[in-house]
């Protein structure tokens, strides 16, 4: 009688490829860290950190640079999942780049969102880290399409998409000089409808503004603008309440909710399996500016 032949999952493969790339961050780098914001690709990585390296603690701190314009909802779920796990959570904050004069405005009102590469690169300097590990995936808008599991940055923190590493075989070159350092994206190869099926699949918990919700809005420009003490409704608008969910979440002023009553995991499957509009191109106010919007902040240093 022949023996069952066990067939691995698509989500197997790309959970079986994210910890491998996750012990080869920890195996080829000195300083490495993983960033987290909170968010459902964050929340991910660390369920795959978790399989990667327990019982042992991360062989890396987490890292989140916080615009200080981010939804509290999200801020509170970082923090309590961080301290649930045991490890070092390291938040640096726009508010200290202002401060140092290091960043400025051009006015209050001004998304936070594209300045904070200027933060993140004072946090590497400052914890010499040689490799940030990031959520990104290929998925989600032109630029990052272009991205290899591996992505290095010169001593200035820059993206160059000419000048990338060959990751022939799977095999990966993190080597750096001092200044320099890597990105890696371990699930570079994940769609959206991928993580919210390892969402379901892993029983992970979310923020609550991932879920259907009521919420006053106006419409503005075509899309969808909360109304919250950054982004006040402006003359002569109109403001309703509208039930509607984040695909994504990022600074307050520029990620915009999406119409929606999915209230559950497995209703946010079916609504995300049918759309034909990435999360960032619906709900990224700030990469609509233009079609190199996210490019142009990557070679600055950007995620």
């Amino acid at each position: 009688m022949s023996k069952p032949v066990h067939t691995l999952s698509h989500l197997d493969w790309l959970e079986a490829e994210a910890i491998q790339i996750m012990r080869e961050v920890a195996g080829q780098c000195e300083r490495p860290a993983l960033l987290f914001s909170g968010g459902k690709d964050s929340i991910c990585m660390l369920r795959l950190a978790e399989k990667a390296f327990r019982p042992a603690r991360f062989p890396f701190p987490l890292v989140h640079i916080d615009t200080g314009h981010n939804y509290p909802e999200v801020i509170d779920f970082r923090d309590r999942r961080a301290a649930e796990l045991g490890e070092r959570l390291i938040v640096r904050s726009l508010e200290d780049s202002m401060k140092r004069g290091t960043i400025v405005l051009k006015s209050a009102d001004e998304s936070r969102n594209r300045h904070q590469s200027v933060t993140l690169l004072e946090t590497i300097a400052e914890f010499e880290f040689d490799c940030l590990i990031g959520g990104a995936r290929r998925d989600e808008e032109k630029a990052r399409a272009k991205e290899r599991i591996f992505s290095f940055r010169d001593d200035f923190g820059q993206w160059d998409p000419k000048n990338q590493r060959p990751e022939l075989w799977d095999l990966y070159n993190a080597r750096v000089h001092k200044g320099e350092h890597m990105r890696a994206f371990p699930i570079s190869n994940w769609t959206e409808l991928d993580v919210w099926q390892y969402i379901e699949r892993e029983k992970l918990e979310l923020p609550s503004i991932y879920f259907a919700h009521t919420r006053p809005i106006v419409r503005r420009g075509g899309g969808i603008v909360p109304i919250t003490h950054l982004t006040p409704a402006k003359p002569g608008e109109e403001v309703i309440d509208l039930q509607v969910r984040f695909r994504t979440v990022g600074d307050i002023s520029c990620t915009a909710p999406v119409i929606s009553d999915a209230d559950s995991i497995e209703k946010i499957i079916t609504e995300t399996a049918g759309t034909t509009i990435s999360e960032r191109g619906a709900t990224r106010l700030d990469d609509q500016a233009s079609e190199a919007a996210m490019e142009q902040r990557k070679k600055e240093g950007y995620f």
